[in-house]
């Protein structure tokens, strides 16, 4: 129901692209408008099949709608903030466009028609070098950024532990086997002690994307690899994602712990099911992930959401690792996800709890990023002298 109620809220903001770009810079009742409206028509279209069939149908049709709607969403976005950008300049030069002479004495374009015209070039001429730049960031390797991390309460011994964090994916029509198997690699070079995918792995089924998946069971590392859903398992039937992941030596955690002990210091490692799992009838959970645990012992919790870090600090949790933000995926966009999230990417803290949060592998919707390249975090465990 969101991504119907989104698909119809763009389509409502094509009106606005369709004033700027189509009837202020053509003529009524010309050849130009009527492409132009036509063609506007049916990239939204195609930007409303792709969102809607993205996880429904399978990944190898859903394709020929993905690719040609996210990149035409990508567009509309940057064509959108331009022709926004460009509404001041517009408003200033408002009194030379008021004082051409009228159109039965004037020879050639008016002013307003240039002026309409030049917008519409400049920001058509932004948005394909952003979205192309995009595509080749978003499709090429994640980066690897390794960050070392204070944990309170870490047993000594514990230290240098490393933790290979992957967060946000998203298989599906656009990402499949071999992105996957492309992250096994790079993972497996860093030779972790740890791997945790903290969500959104995946846009469809089990049926349509298990051969996508294949790869995971190539992890390697000392002390195995763990999930926790994001938000999209829940578009996709979380349950049968739940019980998939263990064939491929993967370990849920679900608003639960487990002991890790790396040369002979102990902590405790926890999940929490997602933000809105709620909605699904499977809250996310800090208490339970928490209860039995050793106050002595450091805590460290995977969450997909950076908003759960507030009831996480409540808790006594010290290290929180999350996801979710993509780092905003197409600059501005993080400022929005800021004020709905609280941090975008990078090192958080709140009272006694440190959060790291990672931009993510992969992607979701368009097959661009700005601003936010992909990302596969290697955390080492450090004992906070603070």
């Amino acid at each position: 129901m969101f991504i119907i109620v989104a698909a119809l809220g763009l389509a409502v903001l094509h009106l606005y692209l369709w004033k700027r770009l189509v009837a202020d810079t053509t003529q009524p009742g010309t050849r130009a408008r009527r492409i132009g409206t036509w063609a506007l028509a049916a990239l939204v279209v195609l930007l409303v099949a792709g969102l809607t069939t993205g996880t429904s149908i399978d990944p190898d049709i859903a394709q020929w709608f993905a690719w040609p709607g996210y990149l035409w969403l990508a567009m509309f976005f940057y064509l959108f903030v331009a022709l926004l950008v460009f509404e001041i300049p517009r408003l200033a030069l408002r009194p030379w466009v008021r004082r051409e002479v009228p159109d039965e004495e004037r020879e050639g374009v008016s002013r307003r028609t240039v002026l309409a015209r030049g917008s519409a070039a400049v920001a058509g001429a932004v948005a394909t070098g952003l979205v192309g730049y995009g595509v080749t960031v978003a499709m090429g390797p994640p980066t690897v950024t390794r960050v070392p991390m204070p944990v309170r309460r870490l047993d000594p011994r514990a230290a240098g532990c490393r933790i290979a964090l992957i967060s946000d994916i998203h298989l599906g029509p656009i990402i499949g086997r071999s992105f996957t198997q492309r992250i096994v690699d790079m993972v497996n070079a860093e030779r972790p002690d740890l791997v945790a995918i903290a969500g959104d792995l995946v846009d469809g089924r089990v049926a349509d994307l298990a051969e996508a998946a294949a790869p995971l069971a190539g992890l390697r590392s000392t002390h195995g690899t763990f999930f926790v859903t994001g938000n999209h398992e829940y578009y996709s039937g979380y349950q049968e994602w739940v019980d998939h992941l263990p064939t491929l030596g993967i370990r849920p955690l679900r608003n639960e712990h487990v002991d890790i002990t790396h040369n002979g210091g102990t902590f405790h490692l926890g999940g929490i099911n997602d933000h809105t799992a709620y909605q699904f009838q499977d809250a996310g959970d800090v208490a339970a992930a928490v209860r039995g645990r050793d106050e002595d012992r450091a805590v460290v919790l995977l969450a997909h959401q950076p908003r759960d870090v507030d009831v996480a600090a409540r808790h006594g949790v010290d290290l929180v690792l999350a996801g979710h933000t993509h780092g905003g995926q197409l600059s501005p966009f993080e400022l929005i996800v800021s004020l709905q999230q609280g941090a975008v990417a990078g090192s958080y803290t709140i009272g006694d709890t440190r959060m790291y949060v990672t931009r993510g592998a992969g992607f979701w919707g368009p097959p661009v990023r700005v601003g936010a390249p992909p990302d596969i975090t290697i955390v080492e465990l450090r004992p906070d002298a603070g």
